[in-house]
């Protein structure tokens, strides 16, 4: 059994929708299909996601969202007309998002998220119903109905445990089915997303719940790629990776895939395959609990701007027990999160997202490291982009640290900061923000030029 999921780019239009439905059929092993809210049609259209989030904003703040709620009807009318549907299905998502409109809208959050779940329900019975019109064994399935439970964190939920037990039924119900992305239930019965890209997550969950023997992930590139294409032009395909450097890649700015999903596939060591819904031949990127086959030390490079780094020194550090753990409280206790700690014996940066620290919760933060910490030297150092070197050989290979910093070095690029885990299969690199695109240009000329 195959769990293939399809996100927004696949179903953007009847056109679209039409392309995987043929591919849905095309192999009787994909049982369960999960879909997305269609994306853009074209460069400056409008996600159906981000039209029902101005529905719900304009219901909040006019308590009215008629004319919203118009522009995704008709997108949807549109859709269902070129694919020959009956006015039903249209008029049925009408009558759907009137009566979110109208649900209780106290629970600002709440009233978004059942907003936005929309999006993905809708195109969910949409698609059922057009396979049901070719003759096709298909039909919707409700997350409600399946047992699709979450944490109570609108737009950040996680699943619940039990959900895995009550999807299992999945596997042995007949016919195709097509269930909705991107939302489940809270055990209070309300709705509740995931965050932006949950629909990847949705996937992940249902293929390890059902026991799938392989997770496809249907987008609009042909496989993963060793670097953003937008930074080096036609960029070398990579066709297998491990979990492990998926996420590395995933984390460090990659957006085939949500960063999140392949937890639950991870947990039960279901392989993930990355194909094109508008060239479904292609070889794609399988990715593993393990690879064998391992040619080049680096799989890809990937880098993320909006960094920020807290640079600590105090004479001693290493010898003061617990300064670590005090450090990383105040940061707690202020509600902030971080990324890395790269260390030496008397001093320690903290890697944070930018977006984080504005300028009164740094002067709070740097203020309270000083007087807590008594520290010899606090600073804030901002506009910081990290790049990551990933791959599985870079731990059997000598030379590597050497490679990254002597091609950086020729390229002009400083290395404010440089960090490998205990894994060794990835490096980290902290530059700045306008070297990022630089030092990735010619970490791929050095890993990859002469392949």
């Amino acid at each position: 059994m195959k769990v293939a999921k399809f996100g927004g780019t696949s179903l953007a239009n009847a056109e679209q929708i039409r392309k995987v439905c043929g591919i849905i059929t095309s192999d009787p092993e994909r049982k369960v299909v999960v879909v997305s809210a269609p994306g853009k049609r074209f460069k400056d259209d409008i996600k159906v996601t981000d039209m029902l989030i101005a529905c719900a904003k304009s219901f909040l703040e006019k308590g009215n969202a008629d004319a919203e709620i118009g522009r995704v009807v008709s997108r949807y009318s549109e859709i269902a007309s070129e694919l020959g549907l009956s006015t039903e299905i249209t008029d049925s998502i009408a009558a759907d998002l009137y009566s979110r409109v109208k649900a209780d809208s106290s629970n600002r959050e709440k009233f978004t998220d059942s907003l936005k779940a929309a999006g993905e329900d809708n195109c969910a019975k949409l698609v059922a119903a057009y396979l049901q019109s070719l003759g096709i064994n298909a039909r919707y399935v409700s997350p409600k109905e399946a047992g699709l439970l979450l944490s109570s964190e609108y737009g950040n939920a996680q699943v619940l445990p039990q959900s895995y037990k009550n999807l299992k039924s999945l596997r042995d119900m007949p016919g195709i089915k097509i269930f909705p992305g991107f939302f489940g239930y809270s055990e209070q019965g309300d709705v509740v997303t995931f965050p932006r890209g949950g629909s990847d997550i949705t996937g992940s969950i249902l293929a390890a719940a059902v026991d799938a023997d392989l997770y496809e992930n249907f987008t609009d590139v042909d496989s993963v790629f060793a670097v953003n294409p937008g930074i080096v032009p036609n960029p070398r395909p990579i066709r297998e990776l491990t979990y492990r450097e998926m996420r590395e890649l995933s984390y460090a700015g990659f957006s085939v895939f949500h960063e999140e999903a392949l937890v639950p596939v991870y947990r039960k060591g279901i392989p993930v395959r990355i194909l094109n819904t508008n060239n479904p031949s292609s070889e794609g990127t399988t990715i593993l609990p393990e690879r064998k086959n391992i040619k080049c030390p680096v799989s890809g490079i990937a880098s993320d701007s909006g960094f920020c780094s807290i640079y600590i020194s105090k004479y001693l550090m290493n010898r003061e027990i617990g300064f670590g753990r005090k450090l990383l409280h105040i940061l707690e206790s202020e509600g902030l999160s971080y990324e890395h700690t790269p260390s030496g014996i008397d001093n320690i940066s903290v890697v944070l997202r930018e977006k984080q620290l504005d300028a009164a919760m740094e002067e709070k933060i740097v203020r309270r490291i000083r007087d807590e910490l008594v520290t010899d030297d606090v600073d804030v150092e901002r506009n910081l982009a990290l790049v990551m070197v990933v791959g599985e050989g870079m731990r059997h290979t000598i030379g590597i640290a050497s490679r990254i910093t002597g091609s950086l070095a020729k390229a002009g690029v400083n290395i404010e900061m440089i960090n490998q885990g205990s894994s060794e299969v990835s490096m980290m690199l902290g530059v700045k923000a306008e070297d990022a695109a630089k030092a990735v240009k010619a970490l791929y000329e050095e890993f990859f030029g002469n392949a």
